[in-house]
């Protein structure tokens, strides 16, 4: 067991609304009849497409595979036809719509084929290549590729395996109600995470406030394969971020700008856990997940709902909004966002619905001029200085930013929450980042495009020094050709004058004592033959 615990700089201590949601188990909600299936659920790239509309498919069936190694693929949660695919709403900050695919339920339910995997037979490769192509991702709310995490690496070996099921955010109590049911689950899902990254040693991270589950997690690993154990951590805001969790476990402080890996650690949210334990052993992919469901509603609880599940029909499914409410947040109070519209689906990182109203969250009064009373500074649990981030950001200092380690901050809300001139320090840092990445991209394309014209530069210098090559080559060939008709036409008149000159010194025989109309006829022969050579000499 951990005797010795540690603490993380700043953190707050808002007020924790979990009371309301904690109390009564899971609730499976009905099926419905129209489901919507963003292909954008996870950090990578987005899956390829695999279905066409009009075809009927199956439950679990795959209808996006996975494109490149930071991607995961998308199935349905039921059986049906697909209807449309095209851009819709989805739950995004942004507002924007993205790619979706449309399911018609027939109401059947029915179920692809599908078989656990026997994990240990196979290589780990092949085990996590199957988790890729199962959709499983981080559901702690980041949605990063969980076979991406689970990889072993011979540079940065994992030598411990932490599961977050500390849960700090207010409203929030999906995780909670999951360890207290589920706990045996979970476990199992922890050994095939051990088994697969080697890990020496696993612990779970329950802050104090959830007992029960705490309880129902030390009952499930006493009867693990591997021991586990479970550390109670101080109720404190954001406990739950990964790097905080570490720290507080460990001892060890994740550098800036470095991963968890590179200290030996490796982080899931315990529902990830139960994925993998549901994927691995019985063959279902991700196609629903456990979601809070609180607010101004008139039956708060936790319920399994199916991806593409509408917020309205999920809200519904809770006794439906009160008349004040105002709209739904998604996530907790202090990293969540308003989402567009209740017609949006359910997604693999929606943890939490929030019906909000005026007295609930209060409208954030006008904001005031900086103090520099460093409130912000000592509640910062990444150790930043938020008051000259944002100036900087006010700024669009933003290369000064960047040198305060900006994309360190984990956008929290530490700092916006003890504020007292109620400045939004988060929606600045966004800005800055935002604007930060944006620059940064323009210069990458700026530079491939640059590296692309000193290339087709370089080609075409290249392609006529070849061409001036060629030429000069073809040039020496020809004097060279013209030199071999030289010397072949001055051997052909060397051999000529050779046999003339064997031709001249040749003396005629039998001539003598010929009869003198004879020798009058030879001397017109030769006579003529001389008046021909001379011709040929003048012609």
């Amino acid at each position: 067991m951990i005797s010795t615990l540690f603490k993380f700089h700043g953190g707050v201590h808002p007020p924790e609304h979990k009371l309301e949601s904690a109390a009564t188990p899971i609730v499976e909600v009905p099926l419905p009849q129209r489901l919507v299936l963003p292909l954008r659920q996870h950090v990578g790239n987005v899956p390829k497409l695999q279905v066409a509309v009009g075809d009927h498919v199956l439950k679990g069936q795959l209808l996006a595979i996975a494109d490149g190694m930071i991607s995961a693929s998308v199935h349905a949660p039921t059986s049906g036809t697909i209807v449309s695919i095209d851009e819709q709403l989805i739950p995004h900050a942004s507002g924007l719509p993205d790619l979706c695919i449309t399911l018609q339920a027939d109401g059947e339910d029915r179920w692809v084929e599908h078989r656990a995997l026997e994990y240990r037979d196979l290589p780990k490769a092949a085990v996590l290549e199957a988790l890729r192509a199962g959709g499983v991702v981080g559901l702690g709310g980041a949605t990063f590729p969980s076979h991406v995490k689970l990889r072993e690496d011979a540079q940065h070996p994992v030598r411990t395996l932490i599961l977050n099921g500390a849960e700090c955010e207010p409203y929030i109590t999906c995780d909670d109600r999951l360890m207290r049911e589920r706990a045996d689950q979970i476990v199992r899902g922890i050994e095939i995470m051990q088994y697969l990254l080697g890990a020496e040693r696993c612990v779970v991270g329950i802050e104090d406030n959830k007992p029960e589950a705490a309880q129902a997690m030390r009952d499930a690993c006493r009867l693990s394969s591997i021991p586990i154990e479970v550390a109670t951590v101080p109720t404190l805001y954001p406990g739950g971020g990964a790097k905080q969790l570490i720290k507080v476990l460990t001892g060890l402080e994740v550098p800036s700008g470095k991963l968890p890996t590179e200290i030996g650690v490796q982080c899931f949210n315990v529902a990830t856990a139960y994925t993998v334990h549901r994927f691995i052993h019985h063959g279902e992919p991700v196609i629903s997940r456990v979601v809070t469901v609180t607010g101004k509603v008139a039956r708060p609880g936790n319920f399994e709902v199916p991806l593409g599940m509408s917020i309205a029909e999920l809200v519904q499914a809770a006794g439906g909004a009160a008349p004040e409410s105002t709209g739904f947040v998604m996530g907790g109070p202090m990293m969540g966002f308003n989402l567009p519209s209740a017609e949006v689906p359910v997604v693999k990182a929606t943890n939490c619905i929030i019906a909000s109203a005026p007295d609930l969250f209060p409208p954030l009064p006008p904001a005031m001029p900086c103090i520099r009373c460093a409130r912000c500074a000592d509640a910062c649990p990444v150790n930043l200085q938020p008051q000259e981030l944002y100036w900087f950001a006010k700024s669009s200092n933003l290369e000064k930013a960047r040198d305060y380690h900006l994309f360190d901050c984990i956008e929290c809300g530490c700092c916006s929450y003890v504020c007292p001139s109620r400045i939004p320090l988060v929606q600045y840092y966004r800005y800055a980042k935002s604007e930060i990445l944006a620059a940064d991209k323009a210069k990458q394309a700026a530079d491939l495009a640059r590296e692309r014209n000193e290339f087709r530069l370089a080609r075409i210098e290249r392609e006529k020094q070849e061409r001036a090559a060629k030429h000069a080559q073809k040039a020496a060939g020809a004097k060279a050709d013209v030199a071999g008709d030289e010397a072949k036409k001055a051997a052909i008149a060397a051999a000529m004058a050779r046999a003339q000159a064997q031709k001249a010194e040749v003396v005629p025989q039998n001539t003598a004592d010929l009869p003198p109309a004879v020798q009058e006829e030879i001397a017109g022969i030769d006579a003529r033959r001389e008046a021909v050579n001379e011709e040929k000499q003048e012609n």
